[in-house]
């Protein structure tokens, strides 16, 4: 049972429902059109090509001629992003469902989350009134500028990526300052993230939401004072944090009390709201992602309710999560990127399965750092047929070989599930492994 569940409800402040804008999304300019219109043959160039949708090229060189376009395709409209460092995917898919039940909503369904890939999708659906944006952590800033976003969901900040992204407390403080340009927008943040309550822990307009944080080895410390964070459960199993100093202005840093959240049968928000949730996905994490987009749904309009029923319909995320059949066998993909990530996909892993299969890639997409491979807890895998692979398996076959897993090293993916023993398998891969398997297994199916 969730840290809230048996404490009741904190008071709202959540927004009032408000109704959907009836203004109509604002005319380009000329510049504009014509920057638009030129991104669009590139996209028809990159799928008649072969070289992929066409989702980032067409972004590029719209922006390339009109570094403005962006601003000016989400005018007009009322915007929700969502980011953080997992979860934004998934959760941007359920916060699109949830505001469905008020009107059309557009949004970057292929998680290009980079500027390119907001105007390419935001270019894409010029009528819909409503937007849910993912957004890369790094952009948010920037988006949020262009976009004047009426909510600012904010998940979860853990190690990513350090070759490109960098130390998790610089990422806080650049998400701190941009949502501070941001006084307009509702931001709906996760409570239990020491570093996502920091960046919201100033903003006049917040709701709490406890989603869940079960990984903190990114946040041992106040990421405003450097002082140590102690994490105790109360009396009615309460899970809690606080910082061992106050602030610099005499406020104590600790974890606010939430406006929603939830345990394993049911959801809990504001004025008494409690329904049951029951999802589609796996795993805690994503209960913790439905209840943000539902509380983000609900400050721009959506009836809580309505909400809900809306979440629990998501069955699937760009192929995560799903099964395919490959030769006698149900391979169950499952997707994760950085060492929060993966010690959650390891727990929505069926250890009776007949196979295992885990790839990592080392791509810029990836991160070619995999130092990160030894913080992740490989041990629990025992009586299971392991296979390393990916591009990196030799890497992999290093950690597993240390946590005691018997495995093979077989690189190539989609030849791995092959080899397991028929009936179920378990795929768990990092970002660029996940993509190119999903395009074999597309290839393969087309073959047959």
């Amino acid at each position: 049972m969730s840290s809230r569940a048996q404490n009741g409800p904190a008071s709202s402040t959540t927004a009032p429902g408000a109704t959907a804008s009836t203004s109509s999304p604002t005319a380009l300019s000329v510049r504009g059109r014509a920057a638009a219109g030129a991104g669009r043959l590139a996209a028809w160039a990159s799928r008649v090509s072969g070289r992929g949708s066409g989702g980032m090229i067409a972004g590029l060189v719209s922006l390339k001629l009109d570094p403005g376009l962006m601003a000016q395709l989400a005018a007009g409209r009322r915007s929700a992003l969502v980011t953080g460092t997992n979860g934004k995917s998934t959760t941007t898919r359920m916060l699109t469902a949830a505001l469905s039940t008020v009107g059309p909503v557009a949004t970057n369904a292929n998680g290009d989350n980079m500027d390119a890939g907001i105007v390419t999708a935001l270019g894409a659906d010029r009528t819909s009134r409503l937007a849910a944006i993912e957004v890369d952590e790094l952009h948010v800033p920037s988006v949020a500028v262009n976009t004047r976003p009426e909510a600012i969901v904010l998940l979860n900040l853990s190690r990513d990526q350090l070759d490109r992204v960098g130390e998790i407390n610089s990422i806080e403080r650049r998400l701190r300052a941009g949502v501070a340009e941001q006084p307009q927008a509702t931001l709906v943040a996760n409570c239990d993230d020491v570093m996502i309550t920091s960046v919201a822990f100033d903003h006049p307009d917040v709701v709490w939401v406890a989603a869940g944080a079960p990984w903190a080895g990114d946040s041992v410390s106040c990421p405003r004072t450097g002082e140590p964070i102690t994490r105790t459960i109360d009396a009615t199993g309460a899970a809690r944090w606080r910082s061992t100093t106050p602030l610099d202005d005499g406020r104590e840093f600790a974890r606010p009390e939430p406006d929603w959240w939830l345990d394993d049968e049911n959801i809990y928000g504001p004025d008494g709201f409690s329904s049951p949730m029951t999802l589609a996905l796996p795993g805690r994490a994503n209960r913790g992602n439905a209840a943000q987009a539902v509380a983000a749904a609900v400050a721009m309009g959506a009836d809580p309710a309505a909400a809900v029923r809306a979440v629990e319909g998501v069955d699937d995320v760009a192929g995560r999560y799903s099964t395919v059949a490959v030769d006698g066998r149900g391979a169950h993909l499952l997707l994760a990127k950085n060492p929060a990530g993966w010690q959650e996909a390891l727990g929505m892993i069926d250890t009776s399965a007949d196979g295992l299969v885990i790839a990592v890639n080392g791509q810029m997409g990836d991160g070619v750092d995999l130092s990160w491979l030894w913080d992740v807890r490989f041990e629990s895998f025992a009586g299971v047929s392991v296979f390393a692979s990916g591009e990196r398996a030799a890497d992999l076959s290093v950690r597993l070989t240390y946590a005691g897993i018997d495995h093979v090293l077989e690189e190539d993916p989609l030849t791995a599930i092959k080899r397991c023993p028929p009936g179920r398998v378990e795929v768990l891969a990092n970002y660029t492994a996940f993509r190119d398997l999903s395009r074999a297994l597309a290839t393969a199916g087309k073959g047959k």
